[in-house]
């Protein structure tokens, strides 16, 4: 298993609870985006454990690299709440699961047995909420109506179309303001759109923007 949190007491937390288990070995950590991309591709681990909050970024979009690159591998978020935006976006980004900041030895631990198997490990409101998107993404043309879009740039988008400003946005996808703005910014450019509004249109011309 890969440790990817940039906490020394929570490393050394996690190391402890995990000390002793006979079936899991921790290869490597990570303590920002870039190693654990880098890591997860050279170390091939079964799980990787991926904190959200990272120094140089984002854990969503370090999930999804990983997810990308290196397809055998699972990612077992941490997160301080199972309530944060940031836990459907790495869902969705490919995250098997998560764990809860502050939870058991126990509860850590079948986390990531039941991850490392295959299995997923969801909340009630999380699997809900991930079966809303996923539900109405099967019935949105517009998933595929812009293949010039990257699938992050797609997310923005269908956001737009929701009618999120880029401080909601940048919440609900777990990226600063800046990095919104530089993505609407190539979505209009690719879209050929004069403004944010012609974008709205467009999108919801193509079945973007249905509200959960």
């Amino acid at each position: 298993m890969l440790l990817v949190d940039d906490h020394p007491l929570f490393l050394d937390g996690v190391r402890a609870a995990l000390a002793g288990e006979d079936d899991i070995e921790v290869v490597g950590e990570a303590h920002d985006v870039a190693s654990a991309v880098a890591l997860a591709g050279s170390l091939r681990p079964d799980v990787v454990l991926m904190d959200l909050n990272l120094p140089d970024g984002s854990g969503v979009d370090a999930t999804r690299e990983v997810v990308a690159t290196s397809p055998g591998t699972r990612v077992l978020v941490i997160t301080m709440s199972a309530d944060d935006e940031a836990v459907v976006a790495a869902m969705r980004s490919g995250a098997r699961g998560f764990f809860v900041k502050g939870g058991g030895r126990d509860d850590l631990l079948s986390a990531v047995r039941t991850v490392a198997s295959g299995g997923a490990v969801f909340s009630p409101a999380v699997a809900d909420r991930l079966g809303s998107w996923f539900s109405g993404v099967a019935g949105q043309s517009g998933r595929e109506a812009f293949p010039q879009l990257t699938e992050r740039e797609r997310e923005v988008l269908d956001l737009v179309a929701r009618g999120y400003d880029n401080r909601r946005i940048a919440k609900a996808l777990f990226l600063s303001d800046k990095t919104v703005r530089n993505h609407l910014s190539i979505v209009l450019t690719k879209l050929g759109a004069r403004d944010r509004a012609e974008a709205v249109e467009r999108a919801r011309r193509a079945g973007m923007g249905a509200m959960e």
